[in-house]
């Protein structure tokens, strides 16, 4: 038995480290995603993952309706917000 003691505190260690190096910074980008669109309003202006910028007009469930430049309105995905314009904060 003493000799499975050293193999699972580095089985310890190593899961330690990938939760620590992987797991918890995509939790913590995906918390601060979450907070940026449960703080849209009508009018703020957004970027999209596709580059798109866009105002938006209307927020629903599970999208959001953008207006862009031309007058169109398109409906992205609430995770296809990528950031808000650092003017504008």
């Amino acid at each position: 038995m003493s000799s499975l003691a050293p193999l699972i505190i580095i089985l310890a260690l190593f899961i330690g480290m990938v939760y620590f190096l992987m797991i918890r910074p995509i939790r913590q980008r995906e918390r601060k995603h979450d907070e940026l669109v449960d703080e849209l309003e009508k009018g703020d202006i957004v970027i999209t993952a596709g580059g798109v910028y866009g105002q938006v007009e209307r927020i629903d469930e599970d999208s959001i309706i953008l207006k862009v430049e031309s007058g169109a309105t398109i409906r992205v995905t609430k995770g296809g917000i990528l950031s808000r314009p650092e003017k504008q904060r």
